[in-house]
């Protein structure tokens, strides 16, 4: 093989160019759209900088009130565990059952999975929150339907023990998502598994326990983290349908937060707000993979 000529040689000066300027405007969106915020908002939150003026640098002023002199900040706080500890059990458990049924259908499975799907897609949108809004208000559909039928009505919004139940029905509503990626983990368990133990006298309820439940735990670990993340982080339904009453039994933290920012022009502390809601999701998914350790099964652990 003849060694090929200095002139001939690639031009590697000229492909790095190239490479650089298709790769640029992903560069220029990370440092200037993402990058540049975060570590801004972080400088922020050491300032009480109120969207007019200079910031001011007075340390960790923000994080101390926070902690020790908001209890707006601890009721949000409750009220959002509260809502991630309930709403996301119920999506991830209602998800797998809806996906358990439709892994049994044969025809017309991309019809009901499509049907199923439409509460996703249009679930966290304004127009939907606002008709949600109506379906549980006072003169509302549920309402109508309760007496219709001789029951008692109820002010489901305007009651402060109600008003999170309404807000966590309409988030385990929005499960189609989830239920997506539970099928096709289900679809990924071999047939064979079942009917080998159907030939051991295994049962359906067995079979559940025994061979789809461990094979499905990584797909239970990653729609458990996506969704408690989604919990967490949980804006708009709080925002549009109650705005946080009735006396902040539905103040999300994330509703709050915006409340500080652009109610209140108290920028320096909702970004101190917003790190510290980092902190608690980043421990929560360090816990989360930290236990899988022993309950999720990989397939190349049996080897």
């Amino acid at each position: 093989m003849k060694p090929v000529p200095p002139n001939k040689k690639l031009n590697t000066g000229n492909q790095n160019v190239t490479g650089y300027a298709f790769i640029s405007p992903f560069l220029i969106g990370l440092f200037s759209l993402t990058l540049f915020p975060i570590l801004y908002s972080l400088y922020l939150s050491f300032t009480d900088f109120d969207l007019m003026g200079t910031p001011n640098w007075i340390g960790l002023d923000n994080y101390q009130r926070m902690f020790t002199e908001d209890p707006t900040f601890w009721k949000s706080m409750k009220v959002t565990f509260f809502y991630a500890g309930v709403a996301v059990p119920i999506r991830l458990v209602f998800a797998l059952l809806v996906a358990l049924a439709l892994n049994k259908v044969v025809e017309m499975v991309g019809l009901y999975r499509t049907l199923l799907y439409l509460p996703s897609v249009v679930g966290g949108s304004i127009a939907v929150s606002i008709m949600w809004r109506q379906l549980f208000g006072n003169d509302g559909a549920f309402n109508s339907i309760l007496a219709s039928i001789g029951l008692p009505t109820h002010s489901w919004l305007g009651d402060p023990d109600t008003a999170i139940w309404t807000l966590i029905v309409l988030y385990g509503w929005q499960f189609g998502s989830s239920m997506l990626i539970f099928l096709a983990g289900l679809r990924n368990i071999p047939k064979t598994f079942y009917e080998a133990s159907s030939v051991d006298g295994a049962g359906p309820i067995r079979q559940f326990f025994i061979i789809t439940i461990p094979l499905l735990t990584p797909v239970i670990l990653f729609n458990t983290i996506m969704q408690v993340i989604q919990g967490f982080m949980a804006f708009t339904p709080s925002f549009v349908v109650t705005n946080g009453g009735p006396v902040n039994s539905t103040l999300l933290y994330v509703l709050y937060m915006y409340q500080r920012a652009f109610e209140y022009f108290d920028m320096g502390y909702a970004s101190a707000m917003a790190w510290v809601m980092l902190v608690i999701i980043a421990i929560f998914t360090a816990l989360i993979f930290k236990s899988s350790e022993h309950w999720v099964h990989y397939e190349s652990d049996a080897k």
